[in-house]
């Protein structure tokens, strides 16, 4: 094979294209896949699946993409990152013709009509198209208004006319040149010119108020707060910035890309679409940004000068400046690009979820299992969590989640029965011991795929010591999260994990322990609660639990009614039960009788 810039085929043995590849040394690159083994399973299926090649030589790289680009989308090649857009974006489009047309479509005609856009957002189009129709009376009727057809005289005046959104064109009560004025104006805002048209407004009213003209003068102030309340929301950088093309990336690391594109001119973004690729072959960022940067000079016939992006894609343009900022407003406006790009991931993912919301769960425990390093889906998962109060009433208490949710049903509450005082490590210790010693006799082929103790390396160390005591060490992953900066610790290292605070791992974690922490502090009050009415009431001759119940919800504690008088427990429970209990709650001070 030449050494030269070109664009090589891989066929199966039936003759069908499984691959197509770009190279600016196609020997080299061809010989790549045939003389090693990939760390990447799908490519040596590739190199197993390949019974042909052939090859194509252009004059340089980016005609090499150019060509890779045409024909991936001819052939579909099996094992090629595939471009998922089978949208259809709304454009604007003004009419040739000799009165102009401005109005939204999804296809585009080759009749020699201006288009603009598209637009991702349906509702941005409609806003533009709104501001332009309360700026500028065009026509909105499909009679084909032509000279010829003016002098017959064929035209009606219709109800848009009555309604002041049309001047009559159709039977000529509309100057021509004046019409084809306001056309190109409408154009400089379709193209983001806003400016421009500002500040022949503001010439215009100056004018007109010099020739005392005021009425005509406040028609247009009316159009000029309209653009720049138009202006106010559309422009979210800087006008400064003129003719930027920005390229913002979102890539979890699995084989979904979503790059979204803008089109800046002035500080407002006049065009924006975000790029769907599937990965096949593991192909890394520069290489798939390459794609979509030739993807949209192609579509939109776009001609380069300066393109932000997060990293250098694989292919040079000569020409074109490649900016990656750090900040000002270069970086503010990747941001956005960015955050599209995300939100383009998450509406897909939303959607996909919504027909099937097992998958949602998958991905889920997916990702739990990679940011963990977890041998198995985590599809049970258990976390603990002591509660005391300066050793008081220590309690503790184990949550389950199943799929990455609640099993409330399998939530376990302890009562610390060995230790004194409060030693947190201690109890840990305890219930670990006390819950998987039974679990390996009651159901062993349930044990949880992950453990998660809330606390640092002191709580996670005494807890593996707990595992290690009953032959389960090893057996079971297990972290340990520690609620300052939520930092992840494994056994034997003292490095914490930072998960990304939107990640979804973080998520199920922080609900983890928030569940164990209300559940533990549930319990622990539950039984202050109980021990602080059993000292009081429990022991009193003749005072039962109906009784008791009466009184607390009469006095609502027990100070209350110790404070008060014999008379006004005898209401309640009747003179005998209340001299008992006030003579009870009142050694010193005996009952009068009264």
């Amino acid at each position: 094979m030449p050494s030269t810039p070109g664009v090589y085929t891989y066929y199966d043995a039936e003759g069908s294209v499984i691959y197509v590849g770009k190279a600016i040394n196609l020997k080299r690159r061809v010989s790549s896949y045939f003389n090693r083994t990939h760390d990447s399973v799908r490519t040596n299926l590739l190199v197993r699946a390949i019974a042909d090649v052939s090859y194509i030589v252009v004059p340089t790289e980016q005609d090499a993409l150019n060509l890779e680009n045409s024909m991936i989308k001819e052939y579909k090649p099996r094992y090629n990152v595939l471009l998922k857009d089978d949208k259809s974006y709304p454009w604007i489009v003004v009419t040739n013709e000799y009165f102009p047309r401005v109005f939204m479509t999804r296809e585009r005609l080759k009749d020699g009509s201006k288009y603009f856009g598209p637009y991702t957002d349906t509702a941005s189009a409609k806003a533009v198209l709104n501001l332009i129709h309360e700026l500028y009376p065009v026509r909105n009727c499909r009679h084909a208004i032509t000279p010829d057809f003016l002098r017959r005289g064929k035209g009606r005046l219709c109800l848009e006319y009555h309604m002041k959104k049309c001047g009559g064109c159709c039977i000529g009560r509309v100057d021509h040149a004046a019409y084809m004025a306001d056309i190109e104006r409408i154009k400089l805002i379709l193209r983001g010119e806003t400016s421009t048209l500002r500040n022949h407004l503001r010439g215009e009213m100056a004018r007109l108020a010099e020739e005392m003209k005021f009425e005509e003068a406040h028609e247009l102030k009316k159009k000029f707060d309209l653009i720049e309340r138009y202006e106010a929301k559309s422009v979210i950088i800087s006008q400064v910035l003129d003719q930027i093309d920005v390229f913002g990336i979102s890539d979890e690391g699995d084989k979904d890309v979503y790059i979204n594109y803008m089109h800046v001119r002035r500080g407002a973004v006049v065009r924006s679409l975000t790029l769907h690729y599937t990965r096949s072959l593991d192909e890394s960022l520069p290489t798939l940004l390459s794609y979509a940067i030739n993807e949209i000079q192609q579509r939109f016939a776009a001609e380069f000068d300066e393109i932000v992006v997060e990293e250098m894609p694989e292919t040079e343009m000569p020409g074109v400046t490649f900016t990656i900022p750090r900040r000002g407003d270069r970086a503010k406006l990747l941001d956005v690009s960015r955050r599209n790009a995300r939100q383009s991931r998450d509406d897909a993912i939303a959607r996909a979820e919504k027909l099937n919301p097992e998958q949602r769960t998958m991905r889920v425990l997916t990702r739990i299992q990679q940011d963990f390093r977890l041998p198995d889906l985590p599809r049970h998962i258990e976390c603990f969590d002591n509660s005391n109060i300066q050793g008081t009433n220590p309690a503790a208490s184990c949550v389950v989640f199943r799929n990455a949710k609640p099993a409330k049903k399998d939530y376990r509450h302890f009562c610390i029965q060995t230790v004194e005082g409060p030693d947190d490590f201690a109890s840990m210790r305890e219930i670990i011991t006390r819950r998987y010693t039974r679990m390996l006799q009651e159901a062993p082929d349930d044990l949880p795929q992950l453990i998660v103790v809330d606390g640092g390396k002191g709580q996670l160390s005494a807890a593996v010591e707990a595992l290690d005591s009953i032959g389960l060490r090893g057996a079971i992953p297990i972290v340990g999260i520690a609620k300052r900066l939520e930092e992840i610790y494994f056994p034997g290292d003292s490095i914490p994990l930072y998960i990304d605070k939107n990640s979804e791992t973080l998520r199920v974690v922080q609900h983890l322990r928030d569940e164990a922490h209300r559940f533990g502090i549930t319990f622990h009050r539950d039984r202050r609660s109980k021990g602080q009415t059993a000292s009081a009431l429990d022991n009193i001759p003749g005072i039962g639990e109906k009784t008791k119940e009466l009184l607390l919800k009469k006095f609502r504690s027990v100070a209350r009614i110790k404070s008060a008088s014999p008379s006004q427990l005898a209401e309640l429970i009747g003179p005998a039960k209340a001299a008992t209990l006030y003579a009870a709650l009142n050694p010193s001070n005996p009952a009068t009788g009264q």
